[in-house]
């Protein structure tokens, strides 16, 4: 006679938990070493903005034990590390600025990312089963489109250091395709889990790759498309190859199919080419990269310039926050 026995899982919870200090830890050390090398004097507040960062991060460590006891024990760490390291570089530019007050970034930051902790909480407490979003696929697509257009609407859209990604909302901006990563990744999730297995077994071999029916080549059609569309009309590169480079690696993911990477890389360069040939901005951003030292491009702009020589003045390992 077997005898079955029941296996549970470790949360690692407590991993989480131990890693969540340590990054608290390392971006108060970052927050000491701005106050000493700028003041030199151990920063006032602190204890106040230790203490604050420390309840935000274990707040949601504790909704993660409550709601997601089996998450990633990785990402919350990595998260406030970086968002804490980010806040610490902040506050050092208000301070080579002699900002004060009003004009403070860094509080204003914070801000920000507290109220995505509280959203991000408030979502995993009100979403018991993340598959119930597959109801919402193609809302979540036309909420995620119209998120990417919002920059470009008269107005409302702000051009800022070259790229019209952001829109204004009082003294507030916002990069509205931030929260269309997010809305596009539940369309493309929802997308795929319907047609996974048309996508992956059905299709036609030619030089040893597995190529797609035309009819399914629409959804990557559609994203190589509004992808070139932020390049073009938005000037923004990077967001531009991320959403692209999301939905292929979704699909690749779903499908195992090495096709789909093949075919994206040829979608995108071609695109990105002929946006090149076509727009003068991007000419201007392939120019800054190629030789970011000539006159050209120092005209239009000495961002890179000034972060090579900054790498170059800190040496291998830097000359510290302050």
């Amino acid at each position: 006679m077997s005898i079955v026995t029941s296996f549970r899982p470790r949360t690692r919870r407590n991993v989480e938990l131990l890693l969540l200090l340590l990054a608290v830890a390392i971006v108060m050390v970052a927050y000491l070493n701005v106050g000493l090398a700028i003041d030199g004097a151990f920063p006032p507040d602190l204890v106040k903005y230790g203490s604050g960062l420390l309840a935000l991060s274990v707040g949601f460590h504790l909704v993660l034990r409550w709601r997601a006891s089996y998450a990633d024990p990785l990402l919350l760490p990595i998260a406030t590390l970086l968002n804490g390291l980010g806040l610490v570089m902040i506050h050092r530019l208000d301070l080579a600025h002699g900002r004060t007050g009003s004009n403070l970034l860094a509080p204003k930051q914070l801000m920000w990312s507290t109220l995505a902790v509280i959203i991000a909480a408030g979502v995993l407490i009100v979403l018991r089963d993340h598959r119930h979003l597959r109801r919402f696929t193609f809302t979540a697509m036309a909420l995620g489109l119209g998120m990417l257009l919002l920059p470009l609407m008269p107005g409302l859209g702000r051009n800022i250091n070259g790229s019209r990604i952001w829109i204004g909302i009082g003294p507030l901006s916002f990069q509205p395709g931030e929260v269309a990563k997010i809305l596009l990744a539940i369309f493309f999730a929802g997308y795929l889990v319907q047609t996974r297995d048309v996508l992956s077994l059905v299709g036609r071999r030619f030089a040893g790759i597995s190529l797609p029916r035309g009819q399914d080549l629409g959804p990557i059609l559609i994203a190589w498309l509004a992808s070139v569309g932020v390049l073009v009309f938005e000037r923004d590169l990077g967001s531009s190859l991320m959403f692209f480079g999301l939905f292929v690696a979704m699909l690749y993911v779903a499908t195992e199919r090495r096709s789909w990477i093949a075919i994206g890389m040829v979608l995108f360069c071609a695109g990105a080419y002929v946006a090149y040939l076509l727009f003068g901005h991007v000419q201007t951003r392939v120019l800054l990269w190629l030789d970011p030292f000539s006159a050209k491009a120092l005209a239009a702009s000495d961002q890179l310039v000034k972060g090579l020589m900054g790498m170059a003045k800190g040496g291998l390992l830097g000359s510290g926050l302050g």
